[in-house]
C-alpha cells in the first residue's frame, strides 16, 4: 500500500502465473545510499580486428554449424560455445548417493553472433534484421529438439554486460539445450495449466486482456482516500498489431518488461514470418524505450515457450509463450539472496509511464 504521507509504495506484490514468487515494491528504499550496476562498457566500432565473432576472423571460433544467409557475407553465425555448460557426449545415466543425486550435463551450447557489426545494439538494429534473428533462433531450436529426443528444452538468451553474465563485447545471444525442464518454466505451464483447469482460459491472455481494458479505483475503507487506481493501458510500453510489451505487476526488475503474442500461441515454433515481422518492430521499440531511459544498462532477456516433451502436450491452451527483458540496475542483497523475495525500489506503475511517454522517431 502506499505511505499515506510520502506517497512512497511498500507492498508484496505475488506474480499472478508463479504464485510462489513474491517482490516487495519498496520506493522509500530507492532513496538510501546504495551501489547501482555500473552502465556497461559499450564498444561501438563496427569491427575489431581481434575479435573473434567479427567477419574475417571466423577461423577464430569454433566449428561453425549455420550462417545467414547461407552464400556470400553472413549477417548472424551460430558457432558452438568454447565454454559451454553442457556437453553433448553422455557419460553416465546419473548418480544417487543417500540423499544426493546428479543427472548427466548432456546437452548443446551454442553462441549465435547477433550481427557482423561488433557494438551494434539490439535497438539500432533494423527490423528485417531482428526478423531474421528470431528467424534463426526458431530455425536452430527446431533442429536441437529434432537432433535428439533426449532434449527436453531450448533456451534462447542474451546476456549484455559483465554484470548480467557476459563476457564478450561482440553483440551474441546463446541457445542452451538441457535434458530436463528448467524449474522456472516448468512452474509458469504447471501454474498456467492449474489456472486452465480452473477458469477454462489462458492466464496470460487474462492478463492482455485486463491490460487492454481493466479499469478501478479502490478506496481505504476507513479514510475513504484512494488506495490504488489502475486505469486501461497503465501497463502497456508497446504495442504492434500481433504483439504487446508490458510492464507486469509483479516486476522482480526495476525495468522488467514482457512482450506477448495478442493471439494465443503455447509454441515459439508456431509463429510465423509476419508474427515475427511484428515480433521485431515491438522488441526493437521496447528496447529503444529502455535505452533512452536507462541508457547503457547491462541486461539479460530470454524465450520461455511450452516444452516440446509429450508430458506437456495438454499445455497448448494454457500456456502462451513470451520473450522477457530483465534489465540489470542494481545488485541483488542478502535478504534477496537469503529470502528469494525480489526487491523492487520504483514502483511498475512509474516506470511503466517513464517508459511508454518516450518519444520516439
Amino acid at each position: 500500500m502506499a505511505d499515506q504521507d510520502s506517497g512512497a509504495v511498500r507492498e508484496i506484490r505475488i506474480n499472478p502465473i508463479v504464485p510462489s514468487e513474491s517482490v516487495l515494491v519498496a520506493t522509500a528504499r530507492s532513496m538510501r545510499p546504495r551501489k547501482a550496476e555500473d552502465p556497461a562498457p559499450r564498444d561501438t566500432r563496427l569491427h575489431v580486428e581481434t575479435c573473434p565473432f567479427c567477419r574475417g576472423n571466423e577461423d577464430k571460433t569454433p566449428p561453425e554449424i549455420q550462417r545467414v544467409p547461407p552464400q556470400g557475407e553472413w549477417q548472424i553465425r551460430i558457432v558452438e560455445n568454447l565454454y559451454p555448460v553442457l556437453g553433448d557426449n553422455r557419460g553416465s545415466a546419473g548418480l544417487v548417493f543417500g540423499l544426493q543425486q546428479a543427472i548427466d550435463g548432456y546437452g548443446r551450447h551454442e553462441v549465435i553472433v547477433d550481427s557482423a557489426q561488433h557494438g551494434i545494439a539490439i535497438h539500432e538494429m533494423g527490423h528485417t534484421h531482428l526478423q531474421k534473428l528470431f528467424s534463426t533462433y526458431q530455425s536452430r531450436m527446431a533442429q536441437l529438439y529434432e537432433m535428439d529426443e533426449r532434449l527436453q528444452y531450448v533456451l534462447v538468451f542474451k546476456n549484455f554486460g559483465p554484470a548480467a553474465g557476459a563476457s564478450m563485447a561482440h553483440t551474441h545471444s546463446q541457445i542452451i539445450a538441457t535434458p530436463v525442464v528448467p524449474q522456472n518454466v516448468h512452474d509458469e505451464v504447471e501454474n498456467s495449466r492449474n489456472y486452465y483447469k480452473k477458469h477454462h482460459r489462458c492466464i496470460f491472455c487474462s492478463l492482455i486482456d485486463e491490460a487492454l481494458t481493466f479499469e478501478t479505483t479502490i478506496y481505504d475503507r476507513n479514510s475513504g482516500r484512494i488506495v490504488r487506481k489502475i486505469n486501461v493501458g497503465q501497463y502497456v510500453i508497446e504495442r504492434g498489431e500481433r504483439f504487446i510489451a508490458i510492464k507486469p505487476f509483479a516486476s522482480r526488475y526495476e525495468w522488467e518488461v514482457h512482450i506477448l503474442p495478442l493471439e494465443h500461441g503455447s509454441d515459439f515454433l508456431d509463429a510465423s514470418a509476419e508474427d515475427l515481422q511484428d515480433l521485431a518492430q515491438v522488441f526493437q521499440r521496447t528496447m529503444a524505450r529502455l535505452d533512452a531511459v536507462i541508457g547503457g544498462a547491462q541486461y539479460n532477456f530470454f524465450l520461455h515457450t511450452r516444452p516440446r516433451s509429450e508430458e506437456f502436450e495438454d499445455c497448448r491452451a494454457s500456456y502462451h509463450w513470451h520473450l522477457e527483458i530483465c534489465p540489470r540496475t542494481s545488485i541483488p542483497t542478502g535478504f534477496e539472496l537469503g529470502s528469494g523475495l525480489f526487491v523492487n525500489t520504483i514502483s511498475p506503475e512509474q516506470a511503466a509511464e517513464q517508459l511508454r511517454t518516450v518519444k520516439l522517431v
